[in-house]
């Protein structure tokens, strides 16, 4: 058994903000939703969110033999996550603006586990950063970390919903558990809502077939219109009031790499787009796309 002392205290060595832990259980009513949601067509051509939906409801099925899921975040608000200038274009989602986020943050929850098995020498388990149909942000809130907003994100009272997820679905049971999250929320707060340039936003859900980020990482869409933006989407997060009093990231991981107002694209090849860019988000929609993106 593991003491939630110890995991909370493990993970913020390792450089997470934030730790809460909860036991698996079985989402069915957000299965439901989301079956829901695909048969309406809001998912799109996303064929992997319509796969492996009994394992996305239930980390037992996912984890053989788990108990407990501890969900981990990091804060990566910097000085674009709140906005560009009024008329700027080849604007970046300041998420991609620094290493690949899914490479470090499973290196950091491989380093917690590592040490947790020290401590508990029969712990087993798998870390999942966006890399598996797991339900991150129904555990984060169910592990007392926050709740789900408008805008279908995570919104955590310390960092608003500029956090990066991982889960670490283990074997062991622990002492103790978080106690799910029961804070005011959103109210009647609609900023996101209408902040959407598409009116992608659908009170909790988004329609992926008008999204900014959804047309300019996952698939092309060239009917719709990027308002300035060649990858990902900050617009729905920016006017949140929650962000506008969070704290920009302190951890060197998770900082900029480069100044995204600075880039002259026209420049750039394929060489100098791999050695600068290969190791950050923006190699999963390649030059090719980026280039297309601010036609």
């Amino acid at each position: 058994m593991l003491n939630l002392a110890d995991i909370k205290a493990t993970a913020s060595a390792v450089g997470f903000d934030i730790c809460g832990v909860t036991k698996c259980k079985n989402f069915a009513l957000d299965k439901a939703f989301l079956e829901s949601w695909i048969e309406s067509g809001f998912a799109s051509d996303l064929d992997y969110l319509k796969r492996n939906t009994d394992k996305r409801a239930d980390a037992t099925l996912l984890v053989e033999g788990a108990k407990s899921v501890i969900v981990c975040g990091v804060n990566y608000k910097n000085l674009y996550s709140l906005g560009y200038a009024a008329k700027a274009t080849n604007k970046i989602a300041s998420y991609a603006l620094t290493t690949d986020y899914h490479t470090t943050i499973k290196s950091m929850l491989k380093q917690m586990c590592d040490e947790l098995k020290r401590l508990c020498p029969t712990l087993s388990g798998r870390c999942f950063t966006d890399s598996a149909p797991v339900f991150e942000k129904r555990y984060a809130v169910e592990a007392g970390l926050g709740w789900i907003g408008r805008q279908s994100l995570l919104i955590t009272p310390q960092y608003g919903s500029f956090v990066l997820l991982g889960v670490a679905i283990i074997s062991e049971q622990c002492d103790s558990y978080d106690a799910p999250y029961t804070g005011v929320g959103c109210g009647n707060c609609r900023r996101c809502i209408d902040a959407c340039p598409n009116n992608a936003i659908i009170e909790r859900h988004i329609d992926t077939r008008r999204c900014i980020s959804k047309a300019t990482i996952e698939r092309d869409n060239d009917a719709l219109p990027l308002h300035g933006w060649i990858f990902g989407c900050d617009e729905c997060q920016s006017c949140c009031p929650y962000n506008h009093t969070s704290p920009l990231c302190c951890n060197d991981l998770f900082r900029p790499t480069f100044d995204p107002t600075a880039i002259e694209w026209d420049k750039i090849g394929e060489a100098e787009f791999e050695i600068h860019f290969a190791k950050t988000p923006l190699a999963r929609a390649t030059l090719a796309r980026l280039k297309r993106n601010m036609e």
